[in-house]
């Protein structure tokens, strides 16, 4: 299989509970709910994605022939040490590329495989780490794993019904919009009145990292 990667980079992981971890991050390109393109934004099943994930062309990024190119490729970007070796596998949708290969070939360097998804595809058996992060009007099947995000506000969705859902955690992050402020307020709002939930704010984009 060749792998369609946007970006990989060594960084720290900048939201959720492992938000301050060194991680070599993995953006694959693609996803199932929107095309990239502005044109089709208002189309789209996704409407407020903030993410360039069109191409190869990014830090980092290419094209793979195998797992093992690529499980190197990450290798080599975190360096020395074998101890901690976290990989944050995303998109775009992950899932349309993660397969069982690359999660064994990560396993084999000693990377624990962490992925944030939309949730519209099941998750590949051996992840270690799973975060969905649902969308508006989408049908959701991995409705268990580690940690639940939710970008708010968002209409058409309940959060008294995903609590529902086996995860570990359930984080409520404010959406990134023009409205940020007014996104904030609804998302602490949320945690207060519903105590399950915890604030999440995305720490690179306070600090600058990418």
């Amino acid at each position: 299989m060749t792998y369609a990667v946007k970006e990989c980079f060594l960084t720290l992981q900048g939201e959720g509970v492992q938000a301050g971890s060194r991680a070599v991050f993995l953006r694959f390109a693609g996803c199932n709910l929107w095309s990239g393109r502005e044109q089709d934004r208002a189309a789209a099943q996704c409407t407020f994605c903030d993410t360039d994930f069109v191409g190869t062309d990014g830090e980092g990024g290419g094209k793979f022939g195998s797992a093992e190119a690529l499980a190197g490729h990450v290798e080599a970007l975190w360096g020395e040490g074998n101890e901690y070796r976290l990989v944050v596998i995303t998109g775009g949708e992950p899932m349309l590329q993660l397969d069982a290969a690359l999660v064994d070939a990560l396993h084999a360097r000693g990377f624990r495989v962490a992925v944030e998804t939309n949730g519209t595809l099941a998750a590949v058996p051996g992840v270690d780490w799973i975060c969905v992060s649902p969308k508006a009007g989408t049908d959701v099947v991995q409705r268990s794993g580690n940690e639940l995000k939710l970008v708010w506000p968002q209409a058409g969705i309940d959060p008294a019904e995903l609590e529902r859902w086996k995860f570990d955690h359930f984080l409520v992050q404010p959406m990134d919009c023009a409205e940020r402020e007014a996104a904030i307020d609804a998302a602490v709002r949320l945690a207060m009145e519903r105590p399950k939930w915890r604030l999440s704010l995305q720490a690179h984009k306070v600090i600058g990292l990418a």
